[in-house]
């Protein structure tokens, strides 16, 4: 039940953000608002990530994980319902809503995981909630735009609230057993969790591996449909499929990492898998961009495992729950800072050159920050479980 609970809260996590982009320009026509402004719905939630990150920890150390989660459900519904309340300031107020309450979820989940799910199993588990985070942007990618069709824009996004009701109904019955130990257990922060457990290498090294991966997706996911139409001529319709492609092959890589984190007792061959394919994306496009569906699979594929072994790394290197929910804030908060600037430093680095092969070399490098940092989370620290 547990397990089903840890799905149902994952699929609310991306799934209210990507919603906008199919119709952002009806909205943009609604409200009589450029290009610049619209973008602020898509890219504030990614900021909140970064920014909101000390709040988040701090609320789930005063309320609880549990308790935690559904204040994030809340808020998440909260804000959905208030973007959709007419006029751009409200739009702005309910994204940022959104964007907090997001960041609450994504701080909890993997401590969750990390404190409830049993060391052997908890690398699938993890996968399982990539692919959720995944199938949630799908869900709301396909259908947002046939439901703006038949009711408007705002209702579109306003049903996307549903969702978060039934997560919490899901988590609320799901989470009775562990209610009811960390009742007993007291608060989050009477655990101890070490001197100066922020000076500690691994922590850093997965701040830097995380704000890789992230930037590489976010960078590749804002761009990725334009450069397909500059470089192989698709239109607006094909090109579109490629995001597609790249979000449906996460599934494979969140739920193929943990097989390879499962077969050999180091994390480090997942790792060279999930860099190499990451790697893969920009090179191909770079140099044998018409078998581009190959690159966007393999790059799709290592984004959700590239998330998998990350915070695998996060709950194998902390040594108990609350140094795991310090690392996950940490992590994300660094990691989100930097990817909030990727689409923009890859935009801007387009406009500058005129052609895509600075951009690709700029994901490239990313990815090899992601390399680097990952490498080092993995070879050292000492996991709690060994």
């Amino acid at each position: 039940m547990l397990l089903l609970a840890v799905l149902a809260v994952a699929l609310n996590l991306r799934g209210p953000i990507v919603a906008v982009s199919p119709v952002l320009d009806t909205i943009r026509a609604d409200l009589g608002i450029g290009a610049g402004t619209a973008g602020l719905l898509t890219s504030l939630p990614v900021l909140c990530f970064s920014l909101a990150t000390p709040f988040a920890s701090w609320l789930l150390a005063r309320a609880g994980l549990e308790r935690g989660v559904l204040v994030a459900l809340g808020g998440l519904l909260l804000g959905t319902v208030l973007r959709s309340v007419d006029g751009l300031t409200w739009a702005v107020v309910g994204t940022v809503v959104i964007g907090i309450a997001i960041t609450v979820g994504n701080v909890a989940m993997p401590v969750v995981i990390g404190r409830d799910v049993a060391p052997a199993r908890a690398g699938l588990v993890l996968g399982a909630y990539t692919a959720m985070l995944n199938v949630g942007s799908m869900v709301t990618l396909s259908l947002t735009v046939p439901i703006a069709a038949a009711v408007g824009w705002r209702s579109a996004l306003l049903a996307w609230g549903a969702l978060a009701v039934v997560a919490a109904g899901v988590w609320w019955a799901g989470t009775r057993r562990t209610r009811a130990r960390a009742a007993a257990a007291g608060p989050v922060d009477d655990e101890p969790v070490g001197p100066a457990w922020w000076r500690r290498p691994v922590v850093w090294a997965l701040t830097v591996a995380f704000a890789g991966q992230a930037f590489s997706y976010y960078g590749v996911t804002a761009w990725l449909p334009l450069l397909l139409r500059d470089e192989l001529g698709m239109d607006a319709g094909a090109a579109g499929l490629s995001s597609s492609v790249f979000q449906i092959a996460a599934v494979v890589g969140a739920f193929g990492v943990p097989v390879l984190l499962r077969v050999f007792a180091s994390p480090r061959p997942a790792l060279l898998v999930v860099c190499a394919a990451w790697a893969a994306l920009p090179l191909g496009l770079l140099l044998a961009p018409q078998y581009w569906a190959l690159w966007c699979a393999l790059g799709g594929a290592a984004q959700g495992g590239g998330f998998t072994v990350i915070f695998s790394l996060v709950v194998r290197r902390a040594r108990n729950p609350a140094e795991s929910r310090r690392m996950s804030a940490l992590v994300q908060g660094g990691g989100y800072l930097v990817a909030a600037a990727g689409p923009t430093v890859v935009g801007a680095v387009h406009d500058a050159t005129g052609s895509w092969t600075g951009p690709l070399l700029v994901v490239i490098a990313a990815v090899a920050t992601l390399t680097i940092g990952a490498t080092v989370a993995a070879t050292g620290g000492r996991s709690r479980t060994s």
